[in-house]
């Protein structure tokens, strides 16, 4: 997997991130979509299923933290 810019890329939650839960979303990169363990970037806040969010950090290989592009 080589080193694609992750931090500002825009998905879509796939299983609901929160704390005390392993969130899951889905990202558009490398030419193609991925899945990537997610957790919320303030370390408190719940992003629901189908929610649109952006990944403010990466930690490779698998991990994303990121927060929400619309209030709900």
């Amino acid at each position: 997997m080589d080193d694609a810019p992750m931090v500002g890329l825009m998905g879509r939650v796939t299983g609901t991130v929160g704390p005390g839960l392993v969130g899951e979303v889905i990202v558009r990169v490398r030419g193609g979509a991925e899945h990537f363990l997610a957790y919320p970037a303030d370390g408190t806040g719940r992003i629901e299923r189908g929610a649109v969010v952006m990944v403010v950090e990466y930690l490779p290989p698998r991990t994303v933290y990121v927060e929400a592009m619309y209030a709900s």
